[in-house]
């Protein structure tokens, strides 16, 4: 992950509550340690960020509260001997 979307990312995880409380359940665009935009869809996100913005140089999170929006987990039936 580049370095200045690594300080997007913990700039979210720090003000995630607050965040929460504003734009619960939208995607959100950050950039510069601020909110650009707040939208329904990933995509949409996406696409109207990118009009203003590089891409690579913003990140989208879906603000929701707890870790699902940000982490995932994978199931697999292999096992190690």
């Amino acid at each position: 992950m580049a370095e200045q979307l690594k300080k997007e990312f913990e700039y979210y995880l720090e003000h995630q509550d607050e965040l929460v409380k504003q734009y619960n359940g939208k995607f959100i665009v950050m950039k510069d340690c601020q909110i650009r935009g707040a939208y329904d869809s990933d995509i949409e996100a996406v696409e109207k960020a990118s009009k203003e913005f590089e891409l690579g140089t913003f990140l989208v999170q879906k603000c929701e509260p707890g870790t699902e929006s940000y982490t995932e987990t994978y199931h697999s039936r292999v096992a190690f001997v």
